[in-house]
């Protein structure tokens, strides 16, 4: 006998409520993460705005400042106050000139110096942004010393580049090696 299964009902019988409470729960999941979304994206609307009432405010103050320096700038520019703002930037080169120690400097050189180097002068410079430069004359009976502490000066914290300007080999009145060597110094002011 051959069995087939007929259903004669009019509407077939179904398995949807597993269906249907898992479609429920994953639409409140949604509609929850959907809530969270609106309130992170209120709270960073509002953060936004915040942020660009202090940039509002900083381009506000910049724009005073620039207006106020460039006030400044222009009564210095004067012809009767030129005279005045020359002897300023004299006075201040001075200042910085004085605020160089030269203990720190003999400190500093004392420690890198090999002992067959002389250091015959110095002569510091202080250029723009208030960096420092020695000019040395540096004097060996070789040249390997002097070699050896240009790597020294450059591989230093509180020395940099360096750049030898010149150098004298030995002769009748002088028996050293002179070399001109300039070098930048990180003394802090």
């Amino acid at each position: 006998m051959n069995r087939n299964a007929i259903n004669l009902a009019s509407q077939p019988f179904r398995r949807d409520r597993p269906i249907l409470a898992a479609s429920a729960a994953v639409g409140v999941m949604l509609v929850g993460l959907l809530a969270l979304l609106i309130s992170l994206a209120t709270a960073e609307h509002g953060q936004m705005a915040d942020t660009r009432r202090e940039v509002a405010r900083l381009e506000r103050q910049l724009r005073e400042l620039s207006a106020e320096q460039a006030k400044l700038e222009a009564v210095l520019r004067q012809p009767e106050n030129a005279e005045v703002l020359e002897r300023s930037l004299f006075l201040n080169t001075l200042l910085y000139r004085k605020g160089i120690s030269w203990t720190r400097i003999f400190s500093d050189l004392e420690k890198i110096v090999p002992h067959n180097v002389r250091v015959v002068s110095i002569q510091p410079q202080v250029y723009e942004q208030n960096r420092i430069f020695l000019n040395m004359i540096l004097g060996a009976e070789s040249t390997d010393p002097v070699v050896e502490l240009l790597m020294r000066l450059e591989g230093s914290q509180a020395f940099g580049a360096t750049y030898v300007h010149s150098y004298l080999p030995p002769s009748q009145s002088e028996p050293l090696f002179r070399y001109r060597v300039s070098v930048s110094y990180g003394q802090k002011f």
